[in-house]
Parts: structure tokens; C-alpha cells; sequence
């Protein structure tokens, strides 16, 4: 595993592999790595000659700077974990200063896919994600770039982002990984005690149910359904509960509204904010 810190340094190295016509994968993470990190560096290295994960926590995507300062930072044990996965990966490791040698000021356009779920309760956030990938994409050129489906509105904002740049790279989305209780994993769950932890599994439970519940309830009843049942968690409370075009991310009233009906989770247990959704096939 070679661990480089600067954008120049990888420049370099990737410049070597493409003159011998190697293909590039590309793994964005935001360290305090975990087994669904781990299966993207895995499938991008099966895909790929070579394979770069970047561990950067993101400044510009916060609009809590309390989240930012609290965000897991576990460089060390990241690297651990990278070397045991994928011996062979590159390990890109900037400061801020590498990412953003002036502030960047740019300003995108995304529409509708913004205005809704995480877009309308965290501010700023997408804008400062399409920074932040804009300009790894910029300095890794990679062929594809492989991001979990956890992360669902944030996937449709970067295909979204792919497609108004132009962008020479394939995104690939890859399924949720979960722990055996069912929840989700996320770098936040470190920061959830062990009987939150274990308690936060009413978040995917609540969800599959619904799934096996779909025929029976239109979107608007289930909405309901799901946001009573988690609310009535001690401990927990729905951000929001949404049931969605998976192309569009806009709110249906009828399953025939969409062929890709998805549901998506913002809940807080306690102070620690955990996302998840499931596809309604």
C-alpha cells in the first residue's frame, strides 16, 4: 500500500500506471473506515488495474460545524484496514490545503434534487459535496468511481454532477452493507453507545416491514406507519420519511407514480443523525 499526501504526488503516480495503460478505480471516503468502505475498495479493485481511496473529512459539506468537529477521525486504524483489504491500493491522504488551495467559491445547479430530504435540512451540504468530488475527480482522473447506496441522495447528485461537468469516469453504486442487526453501517454508528447501537436496528427493521407492507398502504399511509413506529422509539426521532422517485428524488402520492418507488430515513438517535432507505420493488 502506498499512502501519498499531496495532489501532485498521486498525479505522478497515476501517470506512471496510465502510460502502461492501466485503468484507474476510485474510492472517495471520509475515513473512519468500516466494512461497507472496505467492499467498495474491494470491488473497485477487482474492477481496476489500480486503486486509489482518498480519507478526507470534507470542510465545505458541513453546515454543523459541532458535526464537523465531532466527524471520526481514525487515519491509523483506516490504514490498518486498507492494507488487510487491498495490499496493492493507493491511500491518498490530503490536507485542506491540498483540496482547496483558495477557497473555493463555485456555486452548483441541481435543481430539485437539492430542495428535498437531506438537501432541505442540511443547507450547503450537496453544494459543498460536488465541491469536494469535482475536485478529487480533477486530480485522480480515475476511469470509475464506486459510492455506496446508503448515501442515496447524494449518489443522485453526483451522476447529476458527472453528467453538467462532462466527466470522463463511470459511477458505480453499490449496495448497503449492513451490521447483523440489520442497521446500516456509518462512520457515525462509532459514535452511538453500545445499546443505541443495538437499539437502531428498529430503523431497517421499520423499513423492511414497510416493504412487506407496500401493497396494503398507499405512500401517504405508509409514510405515517413508518414515522409513528420509529418515533415511538425512546430515544429516537424522524428528521423525515420520505417516499420518493428513485430518478427524481420528488414525493409520490401513488405507487404508479414511479417504476423505482424508494423510501428515505434521516433519524436521530439522541444527538447522532443515521440515514438509511430501501427500494419498494
Amino acid at each position: 500500500m502506498k499512502k501519498i499526501d499531496t495532489a501532485l504526488d498521486l498525479q505522478k503516480e497515476l501517470a506512471s500506471e496510465r502510460a502502461r495503460k492501466k485503468s484507474v478505480g476510485f474510492v472517495p471516503t471520509m475515513g473512519a473506515l468500516h466494512q461497507g468502505h472496505l467492499e467498495l475498495v474491494k470491488r473497485s479493485a477487482a474492477e481496476n488495474d489500480v486503486s486509489v481511496v482518498s480519507i478526507f473529512v470534507n470542510p465545505t459539506q458541513f453546515n454543523d460545524k459541532n458535526d464537523l468537529l465531532k466527524y471520526p477521525r481514525t487515519p491509523d486504524a483506516d490504514c490498518r484496514l486498507l492494507e488487510e483489504t487491498v495490499a496493492d491500493s493507493i491511500v491518498f491522504v490530503p490536507a485542506v490545503e491540498e483540496i482547496y488551495p483558495q477557497p473555493d467559491t463555485r456555486q452548483f445547479a441541481f435543481g430539485s434534487l437539492v430542495t428535498v430530504m437531506e438537501g432541505k435540512f442540511r443547507p450547503g451540504h450537496f453544494n459543498g459535496v460536488a465541491q469536494v468530488v469535482s475536485r478529487l475527480f480533477e486530480i485522480v482522473a480515475p476511469d470509475k468511481a464506486y459510492f455506496g447506496e446508503k448515501d442515496f441522495q447524494q449518489l443522485a447528485v453526483i451522476r447529476e454532477l458527472v453528467k453538467q461537468l462532462n466527466l470522463p469516469v463511470q459511477i458505480v453504486a453499490c449496495p448497503i452493507v449492513r451490521e447483523k442487526s440489520g442497521l446500516a453501517m456509518s462512520s457515525r454508528n462509532a459514535r452511538l453507545t453500545a445499546v443505541q447501537r443495538e437499539e437502531a436496528a428498529i430503523i431497517s427493521q421499520t423499513l423492511f416491514e414497510s416493504k412487506r407492507r407496500k401493497n396494503n398502504y398507499p405512500p401517504e399511509s405508509l409514510k405515517t406507519w413508518v414515522t409513528d413506529r420509529i418515533n415511538a422509539a425512546p430515544g429516537f426521532r424522524i428528521e423525515y420519511f420520505d417516499i420518493v422517485d428513485g430518478f427524481t428524488l420528488q414525493s409520490i402520492q401513488k405507487w404508479e407514480d414511479t417504476e423505482y418507488p424508494v423510501g428515505c430515513v434521516a433519524v436521530f438517535a439522541g444527538e447522532i443523525r443515521l440515514i438509511d432507505n430501501i427500494v419498494y420493488g
